[in-house]
């Protein structure tokens, strides 16, 4: 039989909330099989115990073990035991399951079970274990595998924590007492089903007078009436939450709770001011901002929009008022155009309303209110202003040169009336047509009018203030160009006409029309007639139609090409003008070959046969026109293959062109391949005509003076290179036949020697030579070096 056994610490904190006490050693629990309570064989005898007792040879108890134990020796936990043990040493206790051997341990002699490890209840709350007693010698089991579980007992040790802490949370201002804000909520990870470690509750410790909380739910409520957003409009509260429900030794924990009041239309719009007085340039365009007013609203959002509006005043229609959506500005908007002249003030009654009314806070009204505007009109200095913007004005296209055709009106609006002075814009009189008198406005001509070439003049006209020439008015003359008869008619289109050798006498064969450039009142009315040298001519007649039209009809047949292949005849056009003015147009008629419809086959002068070339006379014609055309060729082609001069021609670029020897030369010494004395005797007799860069092919006119040109063995050796370079600039300057451009001057010039001769080094180990280098120190410093290895010692001991 198996009993269960505890501490002390478990007797003093875990079973003193049992029923029944426990005696000596003992600790009840249950079976997890029955649920019946059984207690230790080692306790006193109670009658119950015949109750609870079945008939089986294992017996155990739930266990109970304290969590967060801290003593240095291992906690013990109960004792099991068996019936087949005799205390003779051969049966052996075995433990197995959860923590078995890394947690608890089991003396396998007595059945004894320590917990060698703190457990911790929040990690894991029981252990199930299996026992099973065993034959020590053969580990053959004496009695079945039975189960039991070690339960960790709770003690406070966690503090409550806000999860979803801090908070932050809304009310709207002036809320009743008691208003719900919001609910916080702490969980404690002790045991909530043994004791008070669990059971929290909740208070304020920041954020009185205004709130509270409910101490069991945490809900979170408004402790002061009408609460003012605009007096203050956020509070920060701290929530504390405290295990043990709140008793002496309980552990808490707190967080914070941010409560902002949200805004609603408790605040009436007020102007700042009464009367409100601005001023304007009466120049300020339509549409424009006159002014912006506000009322001020200490409310927010859309609790503080509002609408303005004009509710009287003097001047109606001059202005308008909107609303910006994004300030809350009443704008004030010009309608019409100013005029100080006219009216210098302005006085509006101007309103500004809430748009949106909470009906909760009308008593706290009205929510509107009024204020004065006063406008002034600024004067400015305007330009002058025409009496009439567009005039119209008419004038005859045969109208003499200073015929006065109407006159325009202008004067200064402002109250200084300054003098007013006129002219043409000339970009809408770019011909000069017209002239304006300066000082009475009078538009008159300037030069002759064509109706047809311009029937429309707009005229732009300046008036001009004379004190101010700045202010510039403008206004239109829209002059028209009455008609005179003054062209002739002229046939409406180039007629061709053709006439078939086959037509009879009486057929109409053209019909003609005109046109007139002139544009009379009472419209066109031609008269057509044949000319007076062709009116009795045997061929051709005319008849008028009286319709602005005319035919042409033939006298007689058997028309042919062969004798007249066209006809000439001239048509008199004369107009119904005052006066009349006629022209005369020829009409050509053709003689064509037509089919039996009358549609023309071919037209003009039929070719006569002559007698011509024989065939091989024209062969032989050919052959010498192709042997010809074959010899172009070939000297064509010989011409572009022949070589071009080595020496540029005059006329060619020499930087477009490059000519290459490959023929480096011997150097100084070298005397074989060039006459290396032409170019040492610089005094060499030499033709100054001559250019070195062209070829000479066309001859030099300037004749040099034989003094003008230096001895060159006279001069030293430094100053021939620069003397000689500038002769040949000179003559490159002067030269008629030079080209008119920058060229490149060659010149194939060496100096006249030097005194040292060969610098070179190559020879000197070879050749005994005293030559005294001491002159190499007055060269320079480009020959210092040279110096230096020449100059004080001989050029064995230099390279030695």
């Amino acid at each position: 039989m198996m009993g269960g056994r505890c501490s002390g610490i478990c007797r003093a904190l875990a079973l003193l909330a049992l029923l029944f006490p426990l005696r000596e050693r003992g600790c009840w629990g249950l079976n997890p099989s029955s649920g019946d309570l059984e207690k230790s064989p080692h306790s006193d005898p109670d009658p119950w115990e015949a109750l609870l007792r079945h008939k089986r040879s294992w017996v155990w108890n739930q266990f109970f073990v304290l969590e967060e134990y801290t003593g240095n020796e291992p906690l013990y936990v109960g004792k099991l035991h068996s019936d087949v043990d005799k205390g003779d040493g051969k049966v052996k206790y075995v433990l197995t399951g959860e923590g078995a051997t890394s947690i608890f341990t089991i003396d396998e002699n007595t059945g004894d079970i320590h917990a060698t490890k703190r457990l911790d209840r929040e990690a894991q709350p029981y252990y199930t274990l299996q026992a099973q007693a065993v034959d020590r010698v053969t580990n053959i089991p004496v009695e079945p595998r039975s189960e039991f579980v070690v339960k960790v007992q709770d003690i406070n040790d966690n503090e409550p924590k806000f999860l979803d802490g801090p908070y932050l949370a809304g009310v709207p201002e002036m809320s009743p007492l008691g208003t719900m804000v919001v609910q916080v909520a702490a969980t404690d990870a002790d045991d909530p089903t043994y004791g008070n470690s669990a059971r929290v509750v909740y208070s304020i410790t920041h954020g009185q007078p205004y709130f509270s909380v409910e101490p069991k739910t945490g809900v979170i409520r408004t402790a002061l009436p009408n609460m003012d957003r605009e007096t203050r409009d956020q509070y920060v509260l701290v929530i504390q939450a405290k295990d043990m429900v709140g008793q002496m030794g309980g552990l808490s924990g707190t967080t914070s709770v941010t409560v902002t009041l949200t805004d609603v239309n408790d605040n009436p719009p007020r102007f700042t001011h009464k009367n409100y007085q601005y001023t304007v340039l009466e120049s300020l365009p339509v549409q424009s901002v006159v002014a912006r007013i506000k009322a001020a609203d200490a409310d927010i959002g859309s609790n503080a929009e509002m609408d303005y509006r004009i509710m009287d005043g003097d001047g109606p229609g001059m202005f308008n008022i909107t609303t910006d959506e994004n300030t809350q500005d009443g704008v004030i908007i010009l309608l019409k155009s100013l005029d100080f002249e006219t009216k210098s003030s302005f006085f509006l009654r101007i309103e500004a309303t809430n748009r949106n009314i909470d009906s909760n806070f009308l008593s706290l009204g009205p929510f509107s209110d009024t204020t004065s505007v006063k406008v002034m009109v600024e004067d400015v200095n305007e330009p002058p202003v025409f009496s009439t913007p567009l005039s119209k004005m008419v004038v005859s296209e045969d109208a003499r040169v200073g015929t006065s055709i109407g006159r325009v009106s202008a004067h200064d609006p402002d109250t200084s009336n300054n003098a007013i002075r006129y002219s043409i814009d000339r970009n809408t009189d770019l011909e000069r047509f017209f002239n304006v008198d300066a000082l009475s406005g009078v538009i008159s001509t300037a030069k002759p009018l064509d109706r047809e070439a311009n029937l429309v003049h707009n005229l732009t006209i300046f008036a001009i203030e004379s004190q101010d020439p700045t202010q510039i008015g403008k206004g239109i003359a829209l002059i028209t160009v009455l008609d005179i008869n003054d062209n002739a008619p002229v046939f409406a289109i180039d007629y061709e006409t053709l006439l078939c050798e086959n037509a009879m006498p009486g057929q109409v064969i053209q019909t003609i029309s005109a046109v007139d450039k002139d544009e009379p009142l009472s419209g066109h009315r031609f008269y057509f007639a044949l000319a007076a040298p062709v009116a009795g001519n045997l061929n051709f007649t005319l008849r008028d139609n009286k319709d602005n039209t005319a035919s042409i009809l033939t006298k007689r047949g058997g028309f042919r090409r062969r004798e007249q292949a066209v006809y000439r005849l001239p048509v008199l056009i004369v107009d119904s003008g005052s006066p009349a003015l006629s022209s005369t147009n020829t009409l050509s008629v053709r003689v064509c070959d037509c089919d039996s419809d009358g549609v023309a086959l071919s037209c003009g002068a039929v070719a006569y046969t002559a007698t011509g070339l024989s065939t091989g006379a024209l062969l032989a014609i050919l052959g010498c026109i192709i042997t010809l055309l074959v010899m172009v060729l070939l000297i064509v082609t010989m011409r572009r293959r022949r070589k071009e001069p080595l020496i540029l021609e005059e006329e060619r670029d020499i930087r477009e062109n490059i000519v290459r020897y490959d023929d480096e030369g011997g150097g100084e010494e070298d005397t074989e391949a060039f006459d290396m004395v032409t170019l040492r005797n610089l005094n060499v007799i030499r033709d100054p005509n001559v250019r070195r860069d062209v070829t000479p092919d066309t001859p030099t006119f300037f004749h040099y003076p034989s003094t003008t040109r230096p001895s060159y063995k006279s001069l030293p050796d430094n100053v021939v290179f620069r003397e000689f370079i500038w002769e040949r600039l000179k003559d490159a300057d002067v030269d008629p036949s030079a080209p008119p451009y920058d060229s490149l001057q060659t010149y194939a010039f060496e100096g006249s020697g030097s005194v040292a001769e060969s610098l070179s080094s190559l020879e000197s180990l070879s050749t005994d030579s005293d030559q005294n280098y001491d002159y190499l120190s007055n060269w320079g410093p480009r020959f210092k070096k040279l110096a230096d290895l020449y100059g004080n010692s001989d050029g064995t001991s230099v390279f030695s």
